[in-house]
């Protein structure tokens, strides 16, 4: 099914009064904080905003051990393989990203995100990520927990319709 075709089947009015629509436009607002502070990073460290997005992926990847190579960052990235090998040749120039024989596979490479670019993020978005973990401090455990289902849920239908 087409985006067409899906925003069709969707195309009767949402009433902007719904309680819903105020947490669609809270997340919006949220979204282009995020956008916005990116851009920023990415800017003052001679960036692309996809070389971002891509230092993301490969470090959330890290976070949930999934082994990271090229193929697997172009799907994410919806890349073809021509632009990810730019984008990892001008990551790895830059020194963000170095790509490393599979220990369990040596054909294959995987994609290791370097200390220097950790360190380069934490000290750009580190107060930031301050900023967020004092305002969590102020949900009591039973709300946090609402919170991480919502975004995970609200997640989940985004990339969904990534693929639509």
């Amino acid at each position: 099914m087409s985006r067409r075709t899906s925003a069709a089947k969707v195309a009767r009015p949402i009433d902007e009064s719904a309680p819903e629509m105020s947490v669609v436009h809270l997340l919006r607002a949220l979204t282009v904080e995020f956008n916005v502070s990116g851009a920023m990073f990415a800017a003052a460290n001679g960036l692309h905003l996809t070389d971002l997005r891509a230092i993301i992926e490969l470090l959330d990847a890290e976070r949930a051990g999934v082994a990271a190579s090229p193929g697997w960052l172009g799907a994410r990235l919806t890349l073809n393989s021509a632009s990810v090998t730019a984008l990892l040749d001008r990551l790895e120039r830059l020194g963000h990203v170095r790509r490393e024989p599979d220990p369990t596979d040596r054909r294959r490479l995987r994609l290791v995100v370097r200390p220097a670019a950790k360190e380069l993020g934490w000290a750009f978005f580190g107060p930031l990520i301050g900023d967020v973990i004092e305002v969590a401090r102020s949900f009591s455990d039973a709300e946090l927990a609402t919170v991480r289902r919502f975004l995970a849920a609200v997640t989940n239908a985004a990339s969904a319709r990534r693929g639509q």
